[in-house]
């Protein structure tokens, strides 16, 4: 019998995959049928299965989301073997989003694992969000050989995987030789997190991962990433010139994105607030930088503050869609920018950047802290008094909203009493999607400390919440809180037998009011199909129930508080049907600008 594999007690039959790459048993069963006088006469050698798990752990990865399957089934097997955590789903794209967040909560690259083509296409779309976002993570997936796919043979889930990837990732690699596994992941892990983060392909054949090579030469094949993300330090002008600006600025602003968030630059943020008394405004992901009721900020005066402010310094956030791309109306035409991103070429993407400083945020901060001189700049008290008074009104007129008690509920008294018990549970990471359960909670739900919001971003991708939701609770230990819109929950809901299936602290409330936006739209054609945007009035707690969950039906702010502090106590997965008034709520939320409007049909709504 040719070549044995010896590692960690298990001695592997390595021969060619019959069909090309499929795995006929395990290798591991194989391996037991070799006699012991031919273990003594074989040389010691390893496989790339083993190489990629010892490559991953060299670099201190310790888990794995994923979906198994053709060819990488033994991959996931020998993974949780060595001791990395293995978290199977329901779906690539779900398991895709938990690496993503996995890689903004800890600045280190979150694994998604997926199958060949298809599986591979739904995981890539959840790389493509990291990209956009600017979080680092590394999807690998297994696919047919080379000389396959080159030719277009039809192999089994033949696609060429690596050049689809290289569209919407930040890099995509393909090694061909089970010698360059060490090389394939340490350049995955470095393009993952070094300048702007972001999402990374990495494709193995299954012909390499089934190769054998000699252990030794294996062993030294690897490679442990040193200093994968260097610090970017500013120039020294770069900095004088952004102070000597906000210096003479009248009605400055500093708006925090969530790189900002990313960056884990926190003391450094706040000190430079608080040391110049300049008012800030955070992005959604960026909330609890600063306690949202610290008394510069000016998120309840939001429209002010960009329609009047003078000179604004943006730190890890970008002028796209989400601001309006610093334009007028929203923006004061006259405005100018000061811009602390690690990518030079962002700068000047939508309005000139007056003062661009180009360096990681911590050390642009750490510059801007040694270089700030004792009462340089402070904002003049009629810009911080006119802040305070917009503030004063628009906080008193959500109150209205927030105290009333209409039945059934609205989207603002659920709210409510959802605030009213994360507002003693600080520990508690907070995943929001939808259309108007978004833009309601980014307002209502008061978050205090850094990177416990977590949300759609620059995308605005519904159906990131569970995926979101299992990477914060096995990434950090603490418990979830979900809320999420009907329509978005069925993006990624069957993720709820994962949550049951590991018992992961995840407490879904889901807002629903029967439909996308809301559920009174009626068929313009009178007939019995639902309107476009009518969903089932479901009782979504009944799901649950199915894997053994606690599930809750609520139709009043008191019901939600009682169950939604004892599905917290009790540490268990739990759903909260959350029944919401079917005419609450606005078309596409706060973005119905962005929707087009047939101006023909308008006269038969």
């Amino acid at each position: 019998m040719p070549g044995l594999i010896v590692r960690s007690g298990m001695k592997i039959n390595n021969q060619r995959f019959e069909e090309r790459h499929f795995m006929v048993g395990t290798l591991v069963n194989a391996a037991k049928e070799v006699k012991s006088t031919t273990e003594k006469q074989s040389p010691t050698l390893t496989d790339g299965f083993h190489l990629v798990v010892d490559a991953l752990k060299l670099n201190g990865v310790d888990t794995i989301y994923g979906v198994a399957g053709i060819p990488i089934t033994d991959l996931a097997r020998l993974a949780q073997a060595e001791g990395i955590r293995y978290i199977g789903f329901r779906h690539e794209e779900s398991a895709a989003y938990a690496a993503t967040i996995t890689g903004y909560l800890t600045k280190r690259p979150g694994i998604c694992l997926t199958v060949s083509a298809p599986g591979f296409l739904n995981g890539l779309v959840g790389t493509a969000n990291a990209t956009t976002n600017g979080f680092p993570m590394i999807q690998i997936s297994g696919s047919s050989d080379r000389e396959i796919i080159d030719l277009q043979q039809g192999d089994y889930e033949e696609l060429d995987q690596m050049n689809a990837a290289k569209a919407y990732t930040k890099a995509a690699y393909r090694v061909n030789k089970p010698e360059d596994i060490g090389i394939g992941v340490a350049r995955s892990i470095r393009a993952a997190v070094s300048g702007r983060p972001g999402g990374v392909y990495l494709d193995f054949t299954a012909e390499v991962l089934g190769a054998a090579l000699d252990a030794e030469a294996g062993a030294k094949s690897l490679v442990r990433v040193v200093d994968p993300a260097p610090a970017e330090i500013p120039a020294p002008e770069s900095i004088q010139r952004a102070l000597e600006l906000l210096a003479g600025a009248q009605r400055p602003l500093i708006i925090l994105g969530k790189g900002a968030a990313y960056a884990q630059a926190d003391a450094e943020i706040r000190w430079f607030i608080e040391k110049t008394g300049i008012p800030f405004l955070p992005m959604s992901m960026a909330k609890g930088l600063l306690p949202d009721n610290h008394s510069q900020s000016a998120a309840a005066a939001r429209s002010l503050v960009l329609g009047q402010a003078d000179v604004v310094m943006l730190i890890g956030a970008r002028l796209n869609w989400l601001l309006a791309h610093g334009k007028p109306p929203r923006w004061s035409p006259n405005v100018r920018f000061v811009q602390v991103d690690i990518l030079a070429t962002e700068m000047d993407s939508n309005r000139p950047i007056a003062a661009p400083v180009v360096a990681d945020i911590k050390s642009a901060m750490t510059s801007f802290l040694s270089m700030l001189k004792p009462g340089q700049i402070r904002p003049q008290a009629a810009w911080t008094k006119a802040i305070e008074e917009r503030k004063k009104h628009n906080i008193e007129r959500m109150a209205v909203r927030l105290n009333s008690n209409p039945s059934p509920m609205n989207f603002s008294s659920a709210l409510r009493a959802v605030r009213d018990v994360l507002a003693s549970r600080p520990d508690i990471y907070v995943v929001n999607e939808g259309a108007n359960t978004l833009d309601f909670g980014r307002d209502i739900i008061e978050m205090r400390e850094p990177r416990k919001r977590l949300d759609c971003g620059t995308w605005g991708v519904m159906g990131v919440g569970m995926g979101y939701a299992i990477g914060a609770t096995v990434t950090t230990g603490k418990p979830v809180v979900a809320i999420e819109g009907d329509s978005a929950f069925g993006f990624c809901g069957m993720e709820l037998e994962t949550i049951c299936r590991y018992s992961l602290p995840v407490v879904i409330v889901i807002f629903n009011n029967g439909g996308v936006y809301r559920g009174d739209d009626v068929n313009r054609s009178g007939g019995s199909d639902p309107a476009p945007t009518v969903l089932m009035k479901a009782r979504y707690d009944k799901l649950i129930e199915a894997y053994d969950g606690r599930g809750y039906n609520v139709i009043d702010p008191q019901a939600l508080t009682k169950a939604l502090t004892e599905s917290l106590a009790s540490g268990k997965p739990a759903i909260i049907n959350c029944v919401i008034d079917p005419t609450d709520g606005t078309e596409s939320g706060h973005i119905s600008n962005l929707n087009p409007k047939s101006q023909i049909n308008a006269a038969h709504k």
